[in-house]
C-alpha cells in the first residue's frame, strides 16, 4: 500500500485531499502543528491508514526532518503547508519567508531523509502565475507558462501583494532547488484561482471560515440594501483541486504546473446563483443588476488551461454547483 506525507493537513484543501487519499486506499501520515490537532484530525478521518506527526513551525531549518525519518516507507510528498491568511502586521516575516522556508525545508528533509520518495506535488497558486497589472487587461493571456512577475520589494507593500509575492516566491524556489539539487525525485505543481466549495466535513463549518471559503460566507451577512461585492477573480471547487493533487502524482507527470481554473466570477454572478438556487436567502441579499457578471468579468484577462483540462481528464465542477453546496453547507450547520 502506497504511503502519502501530507503536510499542512489541517487545511482546507488538505483534509479533502486526505479525505480522497484514504477512499482510494492509500496509507497518509499527515503534518499538523500541534497534537491536539492531529487528535481532531484523525477523529474525522476515521480511518487506521492515517496518522499525523507534529510540526509545529514549518519555516525552522529541519523542520520535516524527524518527521520523514521516523516514515521511511512514505513514496509521495504533498506539499500543501502555506500560510494564506490576511490577519498579518509584518508581510516579510509572517508571509514570506514561512511560505519560501517551508517548501525549502520540505524538499532539503525529502532529499536527505525520504529516501523512497519519488514524486512531489506543491500546492502553489494562479497568484504565482498572474501579475496583478496585467488583470484588468482583457487582451492579456494566462496559461500554464505564465508568471507572476512581483518582485520582494512589491510584496511587502501590503498583505494582498505579500499573499500573491508568497505563493511566487515558493514556487519560484522550489523549481531552483530542483535546478540545483537535482534530487531523486520528480515535482509537479497544483495553481488553483480562488477556491470555493464545502469543507470535507460539517463539523468544521464556523462563523468565520479559511480565507477563500470566507468570501463566500461574507454573501451571508449582507442586507438587501448591501452593496454587490467589489470581488472577482478566477475560481476552482475545492473538490477538484484536491483531484488534480492525485492526478498530478498518479499519471506519471514531470515538471508540470497543473491550472485549476473553472471560469471567471464577480459579485454580482454570485448573488444570481444566491437567488435564484438558494430560496431561503432570496430577499435577505441584495440583487444588484442580474446577469450584468460577464460584462464585468469580460474586462478580465483570460485565463486558459487546455492542457491542465487534457491531463485532468474530468470535467470541473461549475460556480453555481460549487457557491450552492458551500452555502447550503454553512446554512444548514449554523442553521440559519
Amino acid at each position: 500500500m502506497t504511503t502519502v506525507f501530507v503536510s499542512g493537513t489541517t487545511g482546507f484543501i488538505a483534509q479533502h485531499i486526505v479525505k480522497l487519499l484514504l477512499e482510494k486506499s492509500y496509507r497518509v501520515v499527515g503534518s499538523v502543528r500541534s497534537t491536539a490537532k492531529g487528535q481532531h484530525l484523525a477523529s474525522l478521518m476515521k480511518s487506521e491508514a492515517f496518522s499525523f506527526e507534529v510540526v509545529e513551525n514549518v519555516e525552522i531549518p529541519g523542520a520535516f526532518d524527524e518527521a520523514l525519518k521516523k516514515h521511511p516507507e512514505v513514496t509521495v510528498f504533498l506539499h500543501t503547508a502555506s500560510p494564506f491568511h490576511f490577519n498579518v502586521t509584518d508581510v516579510e516575516a509572517e508571509l514570506l519567508k514561512p511560505a519560501v522556508n517551508g517548501t525549502k525545508n520540505a524538499l532539503t528533509a525529502i532529499k536527505t531523509y525520504g529516501p523512497h520518495v519519488k514524486k512531489v506535488v506543491v500546492t502553489s497558486s494562479y497568484a504565482a502565475i498572474s501579475t496583478f497589472s496585467k488583470e484588468t487587461d482583457p487582451n492579456h493571456v494566462n496559461d500554464e507558462t505564465s508568471w507572476n512577475d512581483i518582485t520582494w520589494q512589491e510584496a511587502k507593500v501590503g498583505v494582498y501583494m505579500g499573499y500573491r509575492g508568497s505563493k511566487t516566491f515558493a514556487e519560484q524556489a522550489a523549481w531552483d532547488f530542483m535546478k540545483t539539487e537535482k534530487p531523486g525525485f520528480v515535482i509537479n505543481f497544483v495553481n488553483p484561482s480562488y477556491v470555493f466549495g464545502p469543507q470535507a466535513f460539517d463539523s468544521e463549518i464556523k462563523t468565520s471560515l479559511n480565507t477563500s471559503s470566507e468570501m463566500l460566507n461574507g454573501f451571508l451577512k449582507l442586507t438587501p440594501e448591501s452593496a454587490v461585492p467589489s470581488m472577482n477573480g478566477g475560481f476552482a471547487d475545492v473538490r477538484d483541486v484536491a483531484k488534480a493533487h492525485l492526478v498530478a502524482f498518479e499519471k506519471g507527470l514531470s515538471n508540470e504546473r497543473l491550472l485549476l481554473n473553472a471560469g471567471r466570477f464577480c459579485g454580482q454572478d454570485i448573488l444570481d446563483v444566491i437567488n435564484k438556487r438558494i430560496p431561503q436567502l432570496k430577499g435577505k441579499v441584495p440583487v444588484g443588476q442580474p446577469g450584468r457578471g460577464k460584462e464585468i468579468t469580460a474586462g478580465l484577462c483570460k485565463i486558459v488551461n487546455d492542457r491542465t483540462k487534457a491531463i485532468l481528464g474530468f470535467s470541473l465542477i461549475d460556480l453555481e454547483t460549487s457557491v450552492v453546496d458551500s452555502l447550503t453547507q454553512i446554512l444548514n450547520k449554523l442553521k440559519m
